[in-house]
């Protein structure tokens, strides 16, 4: 005999509040109960649509949504080919493999004691994950990205200034990545997904394009960033260096310009990097700045190849 639930006993079993299942019951989401006398008896049916509606939820669709993809559901067509898509979306967009590190390993890269501050912007930041149980091990998303880290700080970058940095960088990728998702949606998924829900061969269509076109988008900017990086560091080089070399004449070196700043930013700059670390960080800010205009300069040309 199929088992029977009382709503408390369904919130229990579902891990929803009796207050969410009435809730989807008013937005159509969830089948009226069976009337048995005064009270009201739910199924397995009823279970197993409220975990449907937690899984979607966890994928990031609305309410809205999900009440579409059910209704779509409950007159006879598959969720298969949606849920296939979903799963493909949500996978992983690169080959890499997540590794952990423990506190003692962290302190050892990074200058041989462990920095609690750094660590919880590590944290913030999701170069860190922290592990259930355990506050001596973490795990590590990208471990490529923590080595970067660690080789930037053994070469004299502070730790502030690098997180900083990857704070600008991710603001400045997740640009790109919008832009190339507007772009292949406008050109490639808007026939695949034009109707909502989309049927079951379309979805999986799409899935297969997703698949396809993944890798993509970081071969272009790992293309482009490397032709930027070969050109600007050539420019770079010749801006430094003032030696003299066959057919080339000395570059003059520019007098020094003093230049006031506020208390407050001198101050700011000292908690960062200590008083030891001013002029340089200064310096280092002042041609990141010059170098972007450059950078956004050349894109923004109409005459650029």
């Amino acid at each position: 005999m199929a088992p029977e639930y009382r709503i408390d006993d369904l919130a229990h079993a579902s891990g929803a509040t009796v207050r969410t299942i009435r809730g989807y019951q008013d937005r159509g989401l969830l089948p009226a109960p069976e009337r048995r006398g005064r009270a009201n008896v739910y199924g397995p049916a009823h279970l197993g649509r409220l975990r449907q509606i937690a899984d979607l939820l966890d994928r990031g669709y609305t309410l809205a949504s999900i009440k579409e993809l059910l209704d779509a559901w409950d007159t006879g067509r598959g969720l298969g080919g949606v849920l296939g898509l979903v799963a493909e979306v949500h996978g992983p967009w690169t080959d890499e493999r997540a590794g952990r590190i423990t506190r003692a390993q962290l302190a050892w890269k990074f200058g041989g004691e462990a920095d609690d501050r750094a660590i919880g912007e590590a944290i913030e930041l999701g170069v860190l994950e922290r592990i259930p149980g355990t506050e001596e091990e973490f795990g590590v998303p990208s471990p490529q990205e923590l080595e970067v880290a660690a080789e930037l700080y053994a070469a004299g970058v502070p730790l502030s200034a690098i997180s900083g940095q990857l704070r600008e960088l991710r603001g400045q990728v997740e640009q790109i990545a919008c832009r190339f998702l507007e772009f292949t949606t406008e050109h490639v998924f808007a026939r695949y997904l034009g109707h909502r829900p989309p049927t079951d061969e379309d979805a999986n269509d799409a899935a297969s394009m997703v698949r396809r076109l993944r890798p993509l988008a970081q071969q272009t900017v790992g293309v482009e960033l490397a032709r930027a990086m070969r050109t600007f560091a050539t420019r770079h080089l010749d801006d430094h260096l003032a030696v003299d070399m066959p057919g080339r004449a000395v570059k003059s070196v520019r007098a020094e310009i003093p230049v006031s700043l506020p208390a407050s930013t001198i101050d700011a700059v000292e908690r960062l990097v200590g008083p030891g670390g001013v002029p340089a960080f200064i310096v280092a800010a002042t041609e990141r700045e010059v170098h972007k205009r450059a950078l956004d300069a050349l894109a923004s040309s109409p005459n650029r190849n």
